[in-house]
């Protein structure tokens, strides 16, 4: 088993990074792009529904217009594996990718903005797919590039945190930002100034440096099924015996996290607090917190490794449930109510953004420069998977135990991914330059 110090190289650091790293602000331009479809597939777009009159059923329905996120590692092998027509030659393949995916949002939010929902919901519900394949798809090839533009992987920490800091930007754009503009302008305006704020991710695109494996001859060209199934065969391979370990801990290290996060906001509206205080605190106070989170984990990974703060991540993370525990027992009392409330969402907040960093940084780690797009798909479906099938099932769970227990219910499952965490630690002997490459315990 390998030492976690050995030859590791001086942690990047965090903040004079965004001044000495060419691939710090195109990451940031390239992560506000890809954090603006998402909502707007159906969280946002779901108010547009309301204030036509579609029936709450409908609307209900319609949240499965996300489902191409789910299921983006279907097609992720190809993106990895062949170049876009025409862009290929004069940008290479990600960030070709990149811009191609950038124009499919624009054009699909541009077809949505011009549709009517009120009486051509048929147009709408078929647009918003293509919207949710071409936001899917920008995800996927964003991540890509970020893969195989750093390594060693011990150094994804710092470019995953700016990243993830241009995400949120363009997911505030995205909620808070579009609703503001469609109380002003209407919603065919506010859409059609989502889709005009992928120019920034376009340039950045641009500007970005190519990453050293778009540079080598590319992959040779295989069946559908061979090209599907290699980076599954290469990652299991890779990670040998460790595998099933290390893809049970991806796969249960959010999970408290999406439990959690799908009854959240019927607790704030349980405990009577008006819309504009959950906007307040959720979107507007709560957005900076979570860049607080960002911010400790880009810095702290380098510094103290990826495993321990994998560990910290999760028990953070599941932790940080019993905040809202105690606003489901006590935050509507008295006067104080409010700050009990902001004071729950900032700590479940920051937890939330600092776990997440860690998670997206291991994984990062985990996927190798051939089939990065592919294999970082696949474990962000894995990810995703459980938590969201069990979160159908929460409102069952709160009825007969009530929040206050409910969050507590969540914060001990994290037990057993902590447990995870400390065995992959302790016992499977990944160092932190060496993480993509795991060394099976002896």
């Amino acid at each position: 088993m390998r030492s976690a110090t050995v030859g590791r190289p001086e942690p990047t650091p965090f903040w004079s990074a965004l001044f000495t790293d060419r691939r710090i602000a195109p990451a940031l331009g390239l992560g506000f792009t890809s954090g603006i479809p998402f909502l707007l597939v159906y969280a946002t777009q779901s108010a547009w529904l309301s204030d036509v009159g579609i029936s709450i059923a409908t609307i209900g329905l319609l949240s499965e217009l996300t489902l191409a996120y789910k299921f983006k590692f279907l097609w992720a092998p190809f993106l990895d594996r062949y170049d876009p027509p025409l862009l290929g030659r004069f940008l290479g393949r990600r960030r070709s990718w990149i811009v191609v995916a950038q124009l499919g949002v624009m054009a699909t939010l541009a077809g949505i903005a011009f549709g009517d929902p009120a009486h051509q919901l048929t147009w709408t519900i078929v647009l918003s797919v293509a919207l949710g394949f071409a936001g899917a798809t920008l995800d996927l090839v964003i991540d890509g590039w970020r893969i195989t533009s750093v390594r060693p992987p011990e150094k994804q920490a710092v470019l995953s945190s700016w990243t993830e800091i241009g995400w949120r930007v363009g997911n505030l754009a995205a909620g808070a930002g579009a609703l503001f503009l469609a109380d002003r302008i209407g919603w065919r305006g506010a859409y059609l100034c989502m889709g005009a704020l992928m120019l920034p991710g376009m340039i950045a695109a641009v500007l970005a440096p190519e990453p050293p494996s778009d540079k080598h001859p590319h992959l040779a060209r295989t069946g559908f099924i061979e090209t599907v199934w290699a980076p599954i065969r290469e990652l299991l391979t890779r990670l040998g015996p460790t595998a099933p370990v290390i893809l049970l801990l991806v796969a249960g290290f959010r999970m408290p996290g999406y439990i959690a996060s799908a009854m959240a906001v019927p607790l704030f509206k349980h405990q009577g607090f008006s819309n504009t205080d959950i906007a307040t605190v959720t979107k507007l106070f709560g957005f900076w917190i979570a860049l607080g989170g960002t911010f400790l984990a880009g810095a702290l990974i380098p510094r103290i490794g990826m495993l321990p703060s994998l560990l910290i991540g999760t028990v953070a993370g599941s932790a940080s449930h019993l905040s809202l525990a105690y606003l489901a027992a006590h935050g509507g009392d008295g006067g104080t109510a409010f700050w009990t409330f902001a004071a729950a969402v900032s700590i479940d907040g920051f937890a939330y953004a600092f776990a997440s960093v860690v998670l997206i940084t291991y994984m990062s780690t985990l996927a190798s420069p051939e089939h990065a797009a592919s294999q970082f798909g696949l474990m962000t479906s894995l990810c995703a998977f459980p938590g969201s099938v069990l979160a159908g099932f929460s409102g069952f769970a709160i009825e007969r135990v009530g929040f206050a227990w409910f969050f507590v219910g969540t914060s001990l499952i994290g037990l057993p991914v902590a447990l995870l965490a400390f065995y992959v630690w302790a016992k499977v002997g990944i160092s932190d330059e060496t993480t993509a490459q795991p060394v099976a315990a002896h």
